[in-house]
């Protein structure tokens, strides 16, 4: 699946650049999660990968893509200042960890591994600038290390104030290569895993673009123009 996937870095890229200035064309709001699952899928069609089977906007969590490349899990995210860092959300364990029922970190990861159906993360990235966004494709395998729970060392997360101080409120993890997770109980025990951009990390970017925010057209413009 690598070997194809370099192999077709070339026409990704292109296909990637088109679809985004495409979509700005007509439309000022950035991509988010589910405009990206269908931004993605015709990126993959217009490349040569087929395409088996989407999610449509399910808000399940896990595999959002099936392909010829494998299961794929759509995200976005707003980089932090300068494109130093992003962070994306994953799955709800209330299941496993809850404020009355805290878990342990064995059945924890153990969880969050047995959910993980899909082989690769494919993350859209932005930074907002002035009437213009730039945006970073990267499809990151999802066993890569720096995404596997069981990579980290997990922590009980202390209440600092209020009701809950001194009591348990979640999990955190320690930080490898600037990149960590945690589990915040009162935001519905959702995993979050927050990346450092690091040469590392930057290897697995395929495209950049960065697109005007004010479109040419509108819809009527569009149909006009066809008709």
């Amino acid at each position: 699946m690598k070997i194809e996937i370099f192999t077709l870095a070339t026409v990704l890229k292109i296909n990637f650049k088109k679809c985004v200035n495409g979509f700005h064309l007509i439309n000022s709001c950035n991509i988010n999660e589910k405009i990206w699952e269908d931004l993605n899928s015709l990126i993959f069609t217009k490349s040569g990968i087929e395409v088996i089977s989407k999610s449509d906007g399910s808000h399940l969590s896990g595999m959002d893509i099936q392909t010829s490349l494998g299961g794929i899990s759509n995200k976005s995210s707003k980089y932090s200042l300068y494109r130093k860092s992003i962070d994306i959300s994953s799955y709800r364990l209330t299941t496993a960890c809850n404020l009355k029922n805290v878990g342990n970190v064995h059945e924890i990861v153990e969880e969050i591994k047995q959910r993980k159906n899909f082989n690769y993360y494919s993350i859209i990235a932005r930074e907002e600038m002035k009437e213009k966004t730039y945006y970073d494709w990267l499809f990151i395998p999802s066993d890569y290390y720096l995404l596997d729970p069981s990579s980290y060392e997990w922590y009980p997360m202390i209440g600092k104030k209020g009701k809950n101080k001194d009591l348990q409120i979640g999990w955190c993890t320690n930080e490898i290569n600037g990149c960590r997770m945690d589990i915040t109980f009162s935001m519905s025990s959702q995993l979050w895993i927050y990346l450092e951009m690091t040469e590392e990390l930057r290897q697995f970017i395929i495209s950049s673009s960065e697109v005007s925010t004010k479109p040419k057209y509108n819809y009527i413009d569009l149909l006009d123009n066809l008709i």
